[in-house]
């Protein structure tokens, strides 16, 4: 009785599978590259490695939708579209609006947060329900679909070096993205999805109060997340410069750091990562448990309403 109990446990878990289907691929395909130093697999590394961990936590989201009107194609669509209009929208006013200066990473943050929240509201302007938990699921779904091509992006640049193509540098960038991947952009967008249909009506969204804040915080953990690395240097260098390092920085030199500092560096930065990670999941706990005591929404089936949880609900949870 035990073992069926747990056969049907990792039965009703099909994101599990797929990820772990999807992981032996991309280290065959490691393997298989490095063995061969076959040019032509690195697009597939590129995508297998990129979108691994974002589909994975997007299909796990599907599972924990609210209404029936959260199909598999609306997934997909806020996923893909979402995520490749984020990313081009993003690229344009990034190009257009930003120069280099010390606030460069918030101009980000503020532009990647806002274009992100525009996708999600042009793809599921049309849903007649707009219930907390399906904003979160289908906000942690362009999230993740910008930050699946994000990676792409920055693993393909990796690869290309004046040596020639480093399967090493992409490999580790891949890595490193894909470990970051759950606590970047799908959870930021989760946490804004969630507030955008919170507040919303049946026929419109509405821009609140509650959305700016949420849209100000987000951006903020966004922009201290990019800017850790500068942040951790800053702090490490007050706490221990030395004063040959002072009067290198006075001429306009970058010192190098010492075994300590390089020590201390990576400390303040990967405390840095986890304490922005702690705020965003503690902000999305709280939205999740408050999605459970929304009210249910109802849908009109053939003149009758009908709350849309019920279990003979075609498409809806089971």
């Amino acid at each position: 009785m035990t073992g069926s109990v747990g056969y049907r446990a990792r039965r009703s878990r099909p994101w599990l599978r797929m990820f772990f289907a999807g992981l032996v691929l991309w280290l065959a395909t490691v393997v298989i590259t490095y063995a061969t130093g076959n040019a032509n697999l690195v697009p597939t590394l590129v995508l297998l490695g990129s979108f691994l961990v974002p589909a994975t936590f997007v299909a796990w989201a599907f599972a924990h939708r609210h209404s029936g009107e959260v199909t598999a194609e609306l997934v997909f669509r806020t996923f893909a579209v979402g995520g490749v209009l984020g990313v081009l929208a993003a690229s344009l006013l990034e190009s257009y609006l930003l120069r280099p200066s010390p606030w460069l990473f918030a101009g980000v943050a503020l532009i990647e947060e806002a274009v992100k929240l525009g996708a999600l509201a042009l793809l599921t302007r049309h849903l007649v329900e707009k219930s907390p938990r399906d904003g979160l699921v289908l906000g942690a779904s362009v999230g993740f679909g910008f930050a699946a091509f994000e990676s792409a992006g920055y693993a393909l640049t990796a690869a290309i070096t004046a040596n020639g193509l480093s399967l090493m540098d992409l490999v580790t960038t891949e890595l490193l993205r894909g470990l970051l991947a759950p606590f970047g952009h799908g959870l930021w967008t989760a946490i804004l999805g969630g507030v955008l249909f919170s507040r919303s009506t049946r026929e419109h969204f509405l821009l609140t109060g509650r959305l700016l804040a949420a849209y100000l915080g987000v951006s903020l953990l966004h922009a201290l997340w990019d800017s850790m690395n500068s942040i951790a240097v800053l702090v490490t260098l007050v706490l221990t410069d030395q004063p040959w390092q002072r009067r290198l920085l006075a001429q306009g030199y970058l010192p190098q750091p010492t075994e300590d500092q390089v020590r201390l560096f990576t400390v303040f930065t990967w405390s840095g990562l986890v304490l922005i990670s702690a705020v965003g999941l503690l902000w999305l706990f709280v939205l999740v448990r408050s999605s459970r005591t929304a009210p249910v929404p109802v849908t009109a089936v053939r003149g009758y309403r009908v709350p849309s949880q019920a279990p003979w609900w075609p498409g809806g949870p089971r």
